[in-house]
């Protein structure tokens, strides 16, 4: 781009640049991000296992018999991953609720959290939402050997195929099940991401027009309105594909 159409764009106000949101900032300083520098995603990650932390600590700790609006909200709130653990997997996977429970929340949170003005959507970044994929992955894939040994090998045969397909349905079913990592991580990141680039899209058409922004001023309610319902489905759906996961490693023959 060219300095005279950067000085226009400037001057006129039109200047989107909706993945600047996106960037990694060191918290202090300008300097080089290391692995141990703290960052924006340091930060806003940290403030959902926080949140996470006052809500079902903090808000439930009285134990009332008639419950306080937080302790309400996290007692729904276990109850809902509790009965989807059992509902798939049956009481065989409830011993595992905690790690469902505790990614459940810290994915709801950030996406939540994510939505404040300023603030920074940590799982719209493949490398986070990577790392909780890649978590489920090994976890799931080591459980199912330890449970049942080389029989977990049964999960990617499938016995009521014809014969002479079975070989490639096993090849099939083994290369699918590699992939699950990137569209678990692709699916939580590439929703959130896109979203919010939409609503930095159109808050950069509404300081455009001024006083004649009544058109984008509405779209961005209306996205604002879908990405605060895409921030739950998100986790919910991360969360039952997790579930479902941990299904095949528990019952591989089904």
């Amino acid at each position: 781009m060219s300095t005279e159409s950067t000085t226009e764009e400037a001057t006129s106000g039109f200047n989107i640049h909706p993945m600047d949101q996106f960037e990694v900032h060191p918290l202090f300083g300008d300097g080089a991000i290391h692995w141990y520098t703290p960052t924006n995603v340091t930060l806003w990650m940290a403030l959902a296992v926080l949140a996470a932390f006052l809500l079902l600590v903090v808000g439930s700790r009285g134990r009332a018999m008639v419950p306080s609006r937080s302790q309400s909200v996290a007692e729904m709130t276990y109850g809902f991953v509790r009965k989807m653990i059992e509902d798939i997997t049956g009481k065989e996977g409830l011993k595992y609720f905690p790690h469902i429970m505790t990614a459940f929340l810290f994915i709801l949170f950030a996406n939540l959290l994510g939505l404040l003005p300023y603030s920074f959507s940590t799982t719209s970044h493949i490398a986070v939402t990577g790392v909780l994929a890649a978590t489920v992955f090994i976890s799931v894939t080591v459980l199912g050997f330890v449970l049942n040994g080389p029989s977990f090998i049964k999960l990617f045969w499938v016995s009521s195929a014809p014969m002479a397909l079975r070989p490639v349905l096993f090849l099939i079913e083994l290369i699918s099940y590699f992939v699950r990592p990137v569209s678990h991580s692709i699916r939580l990141g590439g929703n959130l991401m896109a979203g919010h680039a939409v609503v930095k899209v159109f808050a950069g058409f509404a300081g455009a027009l001024g006083i004649g922004a009544v058109i984008p001023i509405t779209a961005i309610v209306a996205v604002y309105g879908l990405e605060l319902l895409v921030a739950f489905i998100q986790a919910y759906v991360f969360t039952i594909l997790t579930v479902v996961y941990l299904n095949d490693a528990l019952h591989p023959s089904h």
